[in-house]
């Protein structure tokens, strides 16, 4: 029986459509998972304009939901479990999960909250602790008011560090001295002390601001590009003492690093914000305010029954 899903489609508004697609086969290491929740990142938008999703492939990544088939070859969670996972083709209503992708939903947390963690609270995580995090480090967090942004500020604050997190504008503000940073600044104006990690999801000309102001020894993460625009470095700027610019993507199974943010979340110790929540048949509206920077936090869409 075929299942809904979203489906690249470059003919449409958002190059997203709901269609029919084939019900999904689990593999031995697979447990199929009904799905309830998807949480939409400003990555997809670009999969499905930028071909690396093909034409006619399920889009998505976030995804929470029921297991109704437990793995064959006895891994994973029982029928009945709810999940939040890290896959692809994840913004389906049946989909085919790696056991080793998907961790369980502690049963004080909303699942609504718990799809917001796997692309954005991963790739929180795995970028700060790439970087060295530390309780005497100084860290910088751009496009701060975004979903791995928030999470990146509770993180860094968590382990003690200086976290000075850095947003577009005034209205982006709010909330982030409550999520533990030290400072909130608009770009980069006033920051003048040397700061040691960098978790950077704007890119362009604040890519080159944030590498300037690098301690030797440090290390900026980049983990996004929502600005659209070229870096430039001046002459000689990758010359002098040691640091580094690291491209980052999340590899590997994610479900060890999603226990740990989902009992975070389900403690109280990490927030979840909601920025735009609704059913997946308004995906474009989801997509528009995502695009257009109206969300702050998280998208997370209701995949309705039929």
């Amino acid at each position: 029986m075929p299942v809904r899903a979203l489906v690249v489609d470059s003919s449409a508004p958002a190059a997203v459509r709901l269609a029919e697609v084939t019900d999904p086969v689990a593999g031995t290491a697979q447990v199929l998972v009904d799905v309830s929740h998807a949480s939409l990142n400003y990555g997809d938008l670009n999969d499905a304009r930028s071909g690396r999703v093909p034409e006619g492939a399920v889009l998505g990544s976030d995804a929470t939901g029921v297991v109704v088939q437990a793995a064959a070859d006895g891994s994973g969670p029982a029928v009945g479990t709810q999940v939040v996972a890290l896959t692809s083709g994840a913004f389906a209503e049946r989909v085919a999960i790696d056991t080793g992708a998907l961790a369980e939903v502690p049963k004080s947390l909303d699942p609504a909250r718990a799809v917001a963690l796997p692309v954005a609270g991963v790739a929180a995580l795995r970028s700060l602790r790439a970087a060295g995090l530390g309780p005497d480090k100084r860290v910088l967090v751009t496009g701060a008011s975004g979903g791995v942004g928030r999470f990146a500020v509770q993180l860094a604050a968590r382990a003690g560090a200086h976290v000075i997190a850095s947003v577009g504008s005034v209205t982006h503000r709010q909330g982030l001295a409550e999520l533990g940073a030290d400072e909130v600044l608009i770009g980069l104006d006033g920051l003048q002390r040397p700061v040691d990690v960098v978790v950077d999801s704007v890119g362009g000309p604040q890519l080159v601001e944030a590498w300037n102001l690098l301690s030797p020894g440090g290390s900026v993460q980049s983990v996004g590009w929502a600005s659209g625009k070229p870096a430039v470095f001046p002459p000689y700027a990758t010359v002098g003492p040691a640091k580094s610019l690291t491209s980052f993507v999340i590899e590997g199974d994610a479900g060890a690093d999603l226990a740990v943010l989902a009992e975070l979340a389900a403690e109280g110790s990490l927030a979840v914000e909601i920025g735009w929540q609704g059913s997946w048949e308004r995906f474009d509206e989801a997509a528009d305010a995502l695009r257009g920077r109206r969300v702050s936090g998280k998208a997370v869409m209701e995949v309705s029954p039929r």
